[in-house]
């Protein structure tokens, strides 16, 4: 499928909600996404076309909806998965990497032993907003000495500054709003 057609069925699929979670937001709801094995597929082979003369080594995804689209990902590149997780959810040693919210701050972690200096390293989500929670990311990626190759969202809101936030990093997306 085209990456035009992939786009243009992504946009009729996915569902705008408003005042979700809070007023004023515009939930972009991907479960009809989830939905459809076909489109699913499409966006597997997007994301891993955009990767696979890249020697990646590992894909990291980040908590939840970075785990639907990594894990066949990684599955397609034939390379390990990396959760890339809110505190208290993984059970060994993390390196932990703080990053603001509109109204305060969160952290995201990974297993110190996930990765090291050999690996070379693409991270997805399924939307980049603002930019922080993939910066997180990447700044995990990097402590633990590996290197961010690319940054992969099925979705971008183009308004909210993301991709300007990642600056320096490789950053794509299938879809922008």
């Amino acid at each position: 499928m085209s990456i035009e057609t992939l786009s243009a069925r992504l946009r009729s699929s996915i569902i705008d909600v408003p005042d979700f979670p809070k007023p004023g937001i515009v939930f972009k709801d991907i479960t009809p996404v989830l939905a459809d094995a076909s489109l699913r597929q499409g966006v597997t082979d997007a994301l891993y076309d955009s990767c696979c003369s890249s020697d990646i080594t590992a894909v990291a995804g980040m908590e939840s909806r970075g785990f639907l689209f990594g894990v066949p990902l990684a599955d397609a590149l034939g390379v390990p998965f990396i959760p890339v997780r809110k505190p208290g959810k993984l059970p060994r040693d993390v390196y932990r990497q703080t990053y603001e919210l509109e109204y305060g701050t969160d952290e995201l972690q990974v297993h110190r032993d996930a990765l090291d200096v050999r690996d070379r390293v693409v991270i997805v989500d399924d939307l980049l907003a603002t930019g922080g929670t993939a910066e997180a990311a990447a700044k995990l990626v990097q402590k633990s000495g590996a290197e961010v190759v690319r940054l992969l969202f099925v979705i971008e809101l183009t308004a909210l500054g993301g991709h300007d936030r990642l600056q320096g990093y490789d950053v794509r997306s299938i879809v922008s709003y």
